[in-house]
């Protein structure tokens, strides 16, 4: 028994030592980067001090490559795509909100039925982004035809052209907190249903993690 114990103590502080060193290497879209991550970062830099971490922000596709071919150690994605060599670790589902100027007719209503987007001109993500082709799927169930007059490959981009009263999109409430308070944008709920978009961490069916990424994967679980 003593022996036993003795050894699980081993290995605890092994992993304790294990963990107050080292690099985690991730990558992320930009949605998740920006927005979602800081908070994460802040809480595990507190509790892991010696451990860096270092973030390349990429488009979806990019992410799977460098996961798949060990560049990084964790992707972030939204509406992680099932693959044999993926690990998926579901995380948390973004409420999708309207956004539009604030002087557009839609910012004064309380919500907007999906039909009436019909004919008007929206900014939209490009068309092989996840979100994207997310929203297009909702649309069609909706029967709702839209004209994309821009399209972009980042939730950032596609902000400042609604800002500037280009055209109304779809887009995760958490991308758009500050710009809501700073009222540059208003944002509508969608009358029709719940929309989310699902957020997940992704890494190598075969990869050995370390501690200090186990305990990185914990941190993202929770709830800020």
């Amino acid at each position: 028994q003593s022996i036993q114990t003795y050894e699980s103590l081993h290995s605890k502080l092994q992993e304790l030592k294990d963990i107050s060193s080292g690099t985690i290497r991730v990558a992320t879209i930009w949605s998740i980067g920006l927005h979602d991550l800081p908070p994460y970062i802040k809480r595990y830099m507190k509790n892991y001090p010696t451990v860096n971490v270092h973030v390349e922000y990429r488009r979806a596709n990019q992410v799977y490559e460098d996961v798949l071919s060990n560049v990084v150690d964790i992707g972030l994605v939204a509406y992680p795509a099932k693959d044999s060599k993926l690990e998926i670790v579901p995380l948390r589902k973004e409420p999708l909100v309207l956004i539009c100027h604030p002087q557009h007719p839609f910012a004064k209503q309380k919500s907007v039925k999906l039909k009436s987007l019909a004919g008007n001109k929206v900014i939209g993500f490009e068309p092989d982004i996840p979100t994207r082709k997310a929203l297009d799927k909702i649309l069609k169930e909706y029967s709702v035809e839209v004209k994309h007059v821009m399209e972009f490959d980042n939730v950032e981009t596609v902000k400042r052209a609604v800002e500037i009263d280009a055209g109304i999109s779809i887009v995760p409430i958490g991308t758009v907190q500050q710009e809501i308070s700073k009222q540059t944008l208003a944002a509508v709920p969608i009358e029709d249903g719940e929309f989310y978009r699902p957020l997940a961490a992704i890494y190598k069916k075969n990869k050995v993690l370390s501690p200090a990424m186990k305990q990185f994967l914990g941190i993202l679980k929770e709830a800020i």
